[in-house]
């Protein structure tokens, strides 16, 4: 009975290693950027501090709180700001900046924010967006990772 298993285990080993320089082939070819594709990205995309993105976070974020979660909750102020990371996966990844930054929200409690600033995330892929996550307000948990409070997924 265990013959077919052993069987099919070293066939599956004969198939991996057959297609292994295939895959090095692959991870050696030249990165094309973004930015010269037939579609291209311009990587044209604001900074961390910019006004225009914090202003989307905040908007972004009272909307949600008031439509999901019937909270009258804002973001009041954000300090601290930084850039966490730029292209952090390559040059032919879509442009997006990651940042991070400390918010005073309505309730007078400072929470920390991830955000990122990507390329053809607005409206029809015509101009920049965000997504961010304000750690301990992540309520249906769409940037966790391991815990509630962690927006791991918001993070490079």
């Amino acid at each position: 009975m265990r013959m077919p298993r052993l069987v099919l285990l070293l066939a599956g080993l004969a198939v991996a290693a057959s297609l292994s320089p295939a895959l090095a082939r692959s991870a050696r070819q030249e990165v094309t950027p973004a930015e010269e594709r037939e579609f291209p990205f311009d990587a044209d995309i604001p900074g961390c501090q910019d006004p225009g993105v914090l202003e989307k976070v905040s908007t972004q974020f009272a909307e949600k709180e008031s439509k999901f979660w019937n909270s009258s909750l804002t973001i009041l102020s954000f300090e601290r700001i930084e850039r966490t990371a730029w292209r952090p996966w390559g040059l032919d990844f879509y442009p997006r900046r990651f940042c991070t930054a400390v918010a005073t929200t309505s309730d007078g409690v400072r929470r920390r924010v991830d955000y990122s600033v990507r390329e053809s995330l607005g409206i029809i892929g015509a101009t920049w967006g965000v997504e961010f996550c304000v750690h301990g307000l992540d309520r249906n948990l769409a940037y966790a990772y391991a815990s509630a409070t962690s927006c791991r997924e918001a993070r490079p």
